[in-house]
């Protein structure tokens, strides 16, 4: 089960830069009213709860289908919808081109230079095609969707039994199209949001498209959910992570986040956090600023930053207990004192050690960190890892008074690309984006 140790983020460890146990206890009154806000699903995009109730049988069998068709598996999405299935790909299935099929490849930049290899590298008459877009109308999506849905107009027959969509159960022009061309489609469920919305069928088709088990993923989320509906602070791992960071900020102006794994697999899952916590926190002025990391990469990279930099972060840890495989480093090169100390142990007690000689040296110079551990890297502890990380950013974004599943702030940009482009409606937000680019330029 997943665990959070919070003990460096403590007074009684770091000292006067740390939490109090009275400034959280101070603050129950308000989590147990955000608790009951929760609870009573006040807003409707809580239906990412709802998720780990789900029916999965339409996923398995379109999976299954795709598995037996098709040689390669191309999702079209942006954010969430791209964030959540790269994420576990790389997790549960690393390297998963080089041995397994169907191959993935995920597009969601719009970089021509990107599209063009992908197409190089799968023939489209075996290549079953994703398409996700909650709203059915983001840009980056459709536009990738055109090209391929031309493309493969020439490459085969029927081109619709090469598409599946995934978007919202009822409306958008996706679901439009989808329903016309009669593609194959799974649905979004009304209220989930992108970035919550690995664990519906946005990231647990991709997962059983490369033979994971959606149902261990939704059980481990179920499992882990238990833990985080707990009222009581100290009890609720979610609550007590977003109320930590949330005090940190406010007391001690310690804005920024990072998220470190200590595994190559989990470097998405740190991406796909940054998504969630960014977006969904920062309003109104307020909010916390996410970054990803990767251990022990980047202690040799970012560091010296965290040690002597200013004294704006708060370092997350990610734990693995269990690799699943290792390696003894064998005992040569004795007469090399800068390498025999290396022999006879394990780079997993190597990667171990580089983790926990991190956390203590930020703990010594008063430098607050926390660690998140997972007994291993499988389908059940994602499920968990994905869960706990929702919840939490839920929760949070109640604590700052702000509304967690919106993003006006993205809005005003889309608004201004579709005028750029030239979609009905938005002509005022052309001209406006003509005039600042004509300021721009210097004769």
């Amino acid at each position: 089960m997943l665990e959070l140790n919070f003990s460096n983020m403590m007074g009684e460890v770091i000292g006067e830069k740390g939490v109090s146990e009275r400034q959280i206890e101070g603050i129950k009154a308000v989590v147990h009213e955000i608790d009951k806000r929760i609870k009573a699903k006040e807003r409707p995009e809580l239906a990412f709860i709802d998720l780990l109730e789900q029916d999965t049988a339409e996923i398995k069998k379109i999976a299954s289908d795709v598995r037996e068709k098709s040689e390669n598996f191309l999702i079209l999405g942006i954010g969430g919808s791209a964030l959540g299935p790269r994420a576990i790909l790389e997790a549960l299935s690393p390297f998963h081109n080089l041995d397994k099929k169907p191959k993935v490849f995920v597009y969601d930049n719009v970089d021509p230079r990107t599209l063009h290899r992908i197409l190089s590298l799968a023939d489209l008459k075996k290549t079953a095609v994703n398409v996700i877009t909650k709203s059915g109308s983001t840009a980056e999506t459709i536009a990738s969707f055109m090209i391929l849905w031309d493309k493969m107009n020439s490459a085969v027959s029927d081109p619709t039994k090469n598409f599946i969509a995934i978007t919202d159960p009822e409306k958008g022009s996706l679901r439009k199209i989808a329903n016309e061309k009669g593609f194959r489609t799974l649905s979004i469920p009304q209220g989930v949001v992108g970035r919550y919305s690995v664990l519906s069928p946005v990231g647990l088709l991709l997962a059983e498209v490369i033979g994971i088990d959606s149902g261990e993923m939704l059980k481990g989320a179920g499992d882990i959910h238990s833990k985080c509906s707990d009222a009581e602070i100290w009890k609720n791992p979610a609550y007590l992570f977003g109320t930590l960071l949330y005090l940190m900020e406010r007391e001690e102006k310690r804005n920024i986040n990072v998220l470190i794994p200590y595994a190559d697999g989990l470097k998405p899952t740190a991406e796909w956090f940054c998504q969630l916590w960014a977006e969904s926190l920062g309003k109104s002025g307020l909010g916390l600023t996410p970054y990803p990391s990767l251990g022990t990469t980047d202690q040799h990279s970012q560091l010296q930053l965290w040690m002597e930099g200013p004294e704006d972060k708060v370092v997350v840890f990610i734990k693995v207990d269990d690799y699943g495989v290792d390696f003894e480093i064998p005992r040569v090169f004795k007469d090399v004192e800068g390498t025999s100390y290396l022999g006879g142990h394990t780079l997993s007690g190597l990667i171990k050690a580089e983790q926990e000689s991190t956390e203590l040296a930020l703990s010594k110079i008063k430098r607050p960190n926390m660690t998140i551990s997972i007994p291993k890297i499988d389908a059940y502890h994602m499920g968990q890892l994905f869960h706990f990380f929702e919840v939490a950013t839920a929760f949070t974004g109640f604590l700052y008074g702000v509304n967690p599943f919106n993003q006006p702030g993205v809005e005003e940009g889309k608004n201004f690309t579709y005028g750029m482009m030239g979609k009905k409606g938005y002509e005022a937000k052309r001209k406006e984006a003509e005039k600042a680019s004509n300021a721009k330029r210097v004769s």
